[in-house]
């Protein structure tokens, strides 16, 4: 089996270790149960409860793992109860340009704040995307959690 070539293999090899799949995002019915049932059965530890993008975000650690959560319903059923797969990238704008510049379908700016920027896309198969750098005040506030 052959593969195109990923991003890794385009980018340069300072640009490699800049990419790190970070959280899966989930919807919560019940935030209370689901952070009970994950702290419980995994160990899960609440990192950060507060708004990030005018929602209520709780951000979770299990091992090197993450979970973030939003504390509303699901959208649906099954497959439809998570939201996003979170990476974080070292240079958002480089990869942003580098997209553009090789037609990869981009339906929105890259969106600031004081926390950072963030850039939602679609994988195949309608995976959702967060592309994501924090702030530098971000990283140093969360210690360990970014790279």
């Amino acid at each position: 089996m052959s593969f195109s070539k990923t991003a890794a293999d385009r980018a340069d090899e300072s640009e490699r270790s800049s990419f790190n799949l970070h959280h899966v995002h989930l919807f919560a019915s019940n935030i209370k149960a689901s952070l009970e049932f994950y702290a419980k059965w995994f160990g899960a530890k609440v990192v950060w409860d507060g708004l990030y993008a005018d929602a209520r975000n709780i951000f979770v650690q299990i091992g090197g793992g993450r979970l973030h959560f939003y504390d509303q319903p699901p959208r649906g059923d099954g497959k439809n109860t998570y939201h996003h797969l979170g990476i974080q990238v070292g240079d958002l704008d480089g990869l942003y340009q580098r997209m553009e510049r090789e037609g990869f379908p981009l339906r929105q700016p890259i969106k600031r704040s004081a926390d950072g920027a963030y850039l939602m896309v679609e994988a195949p198969d309608g995976v959702l995307l967060e592309l994501f750098e924090p702030a530098s005040e971000r990283k140093k506030r969360f210690g360990s959690y970014f790279f």
